[in-house]
């Protein structure tokens, strides 16, 4: 079952239950969903699914820091619970110890494509290496860690 279709009845199963707070995430989720569907013209598949996934919960976490900065922690904890429910839709998030490979075997792949290991300045094209490996992997990872290894590790050289 996709992760729209996964949504979609998920959404039933909240009205049913009277779930309020987790149906009207449920709901966002979708339109945000249908909005990526309408703009592309065709069915979404998971990684993008995924991707607007990983947006939302990004979209929420800076709303926390504005909200906090505001003096406003009952928004902020609201955001806070809309990203529990966005992230049960999502593949267990890793830490440090499973990424660090990942990103050297992206720096390898690179250094054996082009001769020469990457430098500092070739991060970008590290960095997407490393995000496409993590995501054909089917895991998932922080942007910000990530982009520490691979900071790190290009460093080493």
């Amino acid at each position: 079952m996709s992760l729209v279709e996964t949504i979609d009845r998920d959404i039933v199963a909240s009205m049913k239950a009277k779930a309020a707070d987790k149906l009207s995430v449920l709901r966002m989720v979708k339109t945000s969903f249908k909005m990526k569907e309408i703009e592309k013209r065709a069915p979404l598949t998971d990684a993008e699914a995924q991707q607007i996934l990983t947006t939302l919960i990004k979209q929420r976490r800076d709303s926390i820091e504005q909200f906090t900065k505001g003096n406003r922690p009952e928004l902020a904890a609201k955001e806070a619970d809309e990203i529990v429910v966005i992230e049960s839709y999502m593949p267990k998030a890793v830490g440090e110890a499973e990424i660090r490979p990942l990103v050297a075997q992206a720096i390898e792949d690179i250094a054996s494509a082009n001769g020469v290991r990457p430098l500092a300045k070739d991060m970008g094209i590290v960095m997407k290496a490393a995000q496409a490996k993590i995501q054909a992997s089917g895991l998932r990872a922080d942007g910000k860690l990530v982009s520490e290894i691979v900071k790190a590790e290009l460093g080493k050289g």
